[in-house]
Order: structure tokens, then C-alpha cells, then sequence
């Protein structure tokens, strides 16, 4: 089986629920202990083995433009595309990235961080060439923000179904996906009015039953997307998230 080395980041969203704290950048450049969540996103990724990033920009793409101009690149390759409807949902987002991306990836979103560890764990995991892999995690009641979070409903290791606003569910969904390339065709086949969420695309993949669960087991994620949220991981993040030598360097330098 081959390595999987690159990386898809959807860092185009306007990030309104946490304008008000972000200083009028961008929610992946926010910084979160003194470092942009983006970062903390692509350090992680880089020691769990990713070289090559596909990232879609979208709201103030030229700051992150900017900063990853000035941002070190030493042994990676970084491909920044721009969404100009990044109004639409995340799924318009990853399309735009189709034509980069034709062997398996994983995809992360620019506000969720994560442990190298468990990256690594979900890199290894076979995957069919029809299929997607979403990391879950099944510690219900540590979840911070339960309504916000995207409930998925596992039997075994299928996921059966997948959503905000299920009211059956036993895991949630972490925001870290191994992908084959078919995860595209799904998206397209999902999209209505030139419009479609990830999750759109999700419940496509789980009607031939292609949507794979990875438990993460005891590690630890943050979805930052709002003031509290920030707040939250700033206070969490070195019990958390400080584990892995690059987290070490990446805050307390």
C-alpha cells in the first residue's frame, strides 16, 4: 500500500461566529496560543508524514496568501487554490481541488486541531479506491460544543448516517478524512443549485456503504470555531495538545 503524503486543508470559510475575537484576519490565521490555527493544522500533518498541502482559501485569501509566502516551506510543497464562493457550503471547497488531487489524501479543516499521533493512526488504515475514512470519536461527553458538533451514527465500523441534527447517534465526527479521489464524483453528485456540504457528500458514499469509521480512541481534537471555543482550547491545549515534540516548539518557543 502506498504512503500517503498529502494533505487537502478547506480554509475558506468566512468564520462569522468568531469574527468578533479575530481581529479582522481570517479564522485559519486566528491565533490560538500565540500561533495561527493553520499552522498548528499543518505542523501537526507535517509530523504525521504529509509533504505536499492543497490549500482552498476563500474569505481574505490574500492574507493567507501572504502569510504563507512568509511562512517557512522547507521539505513540503504547498499548492493554494482560491474559492471565489467560498459563500457556498465546505463541500464547494473541496471541489475546487478536484483537479490536484488523484490519489488518496487526507483532508482536514483549517479550525479543527488535532494530535500528530492520530493522523498518523488514520494514515495507515487501508483504504478502497471507493471509499472515504472519517476519524470519529465516540467520547460523546467530552465533546465542549455538542450542538455544533456533526453526529454520526456507526454500526461497527460503517457509518450508517451522518449530521447535525441526528437524534440518534453514538459518535461524532472530528473533521479528519481519508479520501480516495471518488470522494469528488460523490460531491458532484450531491451538489444542488451549485451547492453542497461535505456531509452532502458523506451521505452519498454512505448509501453504497463506502463511508468507513476510524475511532480515535483517547486522543484529542478541538473544532475552534467560535470565541468560547478559542477560549476553551487556549485553556486545554497544554494538557491536550502539547504531547508531540513540534507542539512543544510550535508555542513555547
Amino acid at each position: 500500500m502506498a504512503t500517503v503524503n498529502q494533505c487537502l486543508i478547506l480554509a475558506a470559510g468566512n468564520g462569522s461566529r468568531i469574527a468578533s475575537v479575530a481581529g479582522g484576519v481570517p479564522k485559519p490565521l486566528v491565533p490560538l496560543c500565540g500561533v495561527p490555527l493553520l499552522e498548528h493544522v499543518m505542523t501537526s500533518s507535517r509530523e504525521a508524514g504529509i509533504e505536499r498541502f492543497v490549500i482552498v482559501a476563500g474569505y481574505r485569501a490574500d492574507l493567507i496568501r501572504n502569510w504563507l509566502r512568509n511562512h517557512s516551506t522547507d521539505g513540503i510543497s504547498i499548492t493554494l487554490i482560491e474559492n471565489l464562493e467560498f459563500h457556498k457550503a465546505n463541500g464547494v471547497s473541496a471541489l475546487a481541488a478536484k483537479k490536484e488531487l488523484n490519489q488518496p489524501f487526507l483532508l482536514l479543516m483549517s479550525d479543527h486541531i488535532f494530535e500528530p499521533k492520530t493522523a498518523q493512526a488514520l494514515l495507515r488504515q487501508p483504504i478502497a479506491d471507493d471509499e472515504v475514512i472519517l476519524a470519529v470519536d465516540s467520547k460523546i461527553d467530552r465533546v465542549f460544543d455538542l450542538d455544533d458538533a456533526t453526529k454520526v451514527r456507526c454500526e461497527e465500523n460503517q457509518i450508517i448516517e451522518i449530521g447535525k441534527d441526528l437524534s440518534r447517534y453514538n459518535a461524532l465526527d472530528t473533521g479528519m478524512f481519508l479520501c480516495s479521489p471518488a470522494l469528488f464524483s460523490r460531491l458532484e453528485s450531491a451538489r444542488k443549485n451549485g451547492d453542497c456540504s461535505l456531509s452532502d457528500g458523506m451521505r452519498e458514499l454512505t448509501k453504497d456503504g463506502n463511508l468507513s469509521a476510524f475511532d480515535i480512541g483517547d486522543g484529542h481534537w478541538q473544532d475552534v470555531d467560535s470565541p468560547q471555543a478559542l477560549a476553551y482550547a487556549e485553556l486545554i491545549f497544554d494538557r491536550d495538545f502539547c504531547g508531540s515534540p513540534a507542539a512543544e516548539r510550535l508555542v513555547h518557543a
